[in-house]
C-alpha cells in the first residue's frame, strides 16, 4: 500500500428524490434568516420556485449567473446581496450559479446551501475559477466550499439530453484525472473509479430514455462522486487546458470539457498505465482514451472544437497560454505535443492509444 494523506471535507450531503422540500429546514440549520437565491437567467423560474418555499427566509432573486464566473458579474450580485441584506445564499443549477455562489462566499464568508441541476460537480469543491480581462484563474480555499447540497434527483429529470451527456463527461473528468493525480490516494481512487462507471453506464441510457430516474439517480450518484474527487486532490493537464479555452475563448465549459477529455487522457497514457487501467475498466473498454471519445458519441455529444466555436487560428494561441507557466502533470507538458493534442481535439478525430503503440 502507497503512503497517502487524505483530508476529508467538511460538506453536508443531502442525496434523494424530492429533498428539495428540506431547502427551508437545511437554511435555519445555517442560522441564516434572509438567503439571496442564485440562478442563471434561464433556470430563473425554478430560483423563484425555491424563493416561494423558503417562505420569510427568502431575500429575493439573482438570475444574472454567467459561465465562467466573470467578475463583474460576481460585483453585480454583491450589491443585489447588500441591497437584499442576506445573510447566506442559495444557487440552484450548474457551474455557472456554484461559481457564482462560490466567489460571494469568498467575499463574504456567508454560509451556502447548493442546489446541483446538472452533473458539473463543483458543488463537492472548495475550488473557485474566475474569469477577468479575458483570462481565467483557479484557486483553492475552504472559504468556497458549500456548507450543504442538496441532491435532488427530480430536479435532474428534464435536463435536456445534450446537456445531461457533456455535463456528465465533464464530471468524468474530474475523476479521471484524480486517478493520476500526484496527491492520488487509495479512498479517492476508488470513489473515482465508481463515479466514471455510474455515469458511464447511466449516460447512454438517459439519452435515450432521458425521464429514467433509475439512471437520472445513478448518473447524480456518480456526479456526486467525480466531485468529491475534484474537490480532493489536484488536477493536471486536462483541466488547465479546459480552462484556458473557457477563459480566453469563451468556449462552453462542459462542451470544452467533453471534446478535449479523450485527448488529455491520449497525451498522458503512457506515463500513467495504472489510472489507464481503471478508468477503461470503469468504461467496460480496452483503451480508456478510445473509450471516453466513444462514450461521447454514444450519447450525442460536440466531439471537435471547431465545432463550439474555436478557430483553426486560436490553436497557437492555446497552445502559449496552457504552457505559460509550470503545473504538474504525469508526463511532461511539451508544447509540440499540447499544439498536436489541441489540434486532434480541434478536429474532433478519434484518439486510440492501444493502436498507437501497436504501431
Amino acid at each position: 500500500m502507497m503512503p497517502f494523506i487524505y483530508n476529508g471535507l467538511p460538506s453536508r450531503v443531502i442525496f434523494g428524490q424530492g429533498t428539495l422540500a428540506g431547502v427551508a429546514e437545511e437554511v435555519k440549520a445555517l442560522g441564516c434568516h434572509r438567503v439571496l437565491v442564485l440562478s442563471t437567467p434561464e433556470q430563473e423560474g425554478q430560483a423563484r420556485q425555491v424563493l416561494e418555499q423558503l417562505g420569510q427566509l427568502g431575500a429575493g432573486v439573482f438570475a444574472g449567473a454567467r459561465m465562467h464566473t466573470p467578475v463583474e458579474t460576481t460585483e453585480e450580485a454583491m450589491r443585489e446581496l447588500a441591497s437584499f441584506g442576506a445573510d447566506g445564499v442559495v444557487a440552484i443549477g450548474g457551474g455557472s450559479t456554484i461559481g457564482l455562489g462560490k466567489a460571494i462566499a469568498l467575499r463574504t464568508d456567508l454560509p451556502q446551501i447548493v442546489i446541483p441541476t446538472t452533473y458539473a460537480g463543483s458543488e463537492m469543491t472548495p475550488i473557485l475559477g474566475e474569469t477577468k480581462d479575458g483570462l481565467k484563474t483557479t484557486q483553492r480555499t475552504l472559504k468556497v466550499l458549500p456548507e450543504t447540497v442538496i441532491y435532488d434527483v427530480d430536479l435532474t429529470l428534464g435536463l435536456p439530453i445534450g446537456m445531461s451527456g457533456t455535463s456528465g463527461i465533464n464530471a468524468i473528468a474530474h475523476a479521471v484525472e484524480a486517478l493520476y493525480a500526484k496527491d492520488r490516494n487509495p479512498i479517492v481512487s476508488m470513489m473515482a473509479e465508481e463515479g466514471i462507471a455510474a455515469l458511464a453506464r447511466s449516460l447512454p441510457t438517459i439519452a435515450g430514455t432521458p425521464d429514467d430516474a433509475e439512471a437520472r439517480s445513478d448518473a447524480l450518484y456518480g456526479a456526486w462522486l467525480c466531485g468529491t474527487c475534484l474537490g480532493s486532490v489536484g488536477m493536471s493537464l486536462h483541466h488547465k487546458l479546459c480552462h484556458t479555452l473557457g477563459g480566453s475563448f469563451d468556449l462552453p465549459h462542459a462542451e470544452t470539457h467533453t471534446i478535449v477529455l479523450p485527448h488529455a487522457v491520449a497525451y498522458n497514457a503512457a506515463a500513467a498505465p495504472e489510472a489507464m487501467a481503471r478508468i477503461a475498466r470503469a468504461l467496460g473498454t480496452a483503451d480508456a482514451a478510445a473509450g471516453l471519445y466513444d462514450l461521447a458519441r454514444s450519447v450525442g455529444a460536440p466531439l471537435a472544437l471547431r465545432d463550439i466555436g474555436l478557430e483553426a487560428v486560436d490553436i497557437d494561441r492555446a497552445t502559449e497560454i496552457a504552457t505559460a507557466n509550470p503545473y504538474w502533470n504525469p508526463r511532461e507538458i511539451e508544447a509540440n505535443g499540447i499544439n498536436r493534442l489541441l489540434d486532434d481535439a480541434y478536429a474532433g478525430r478519434r484518439p486510440d492509444t492501444l493502436e498507437a503503440t501497436d504501431a
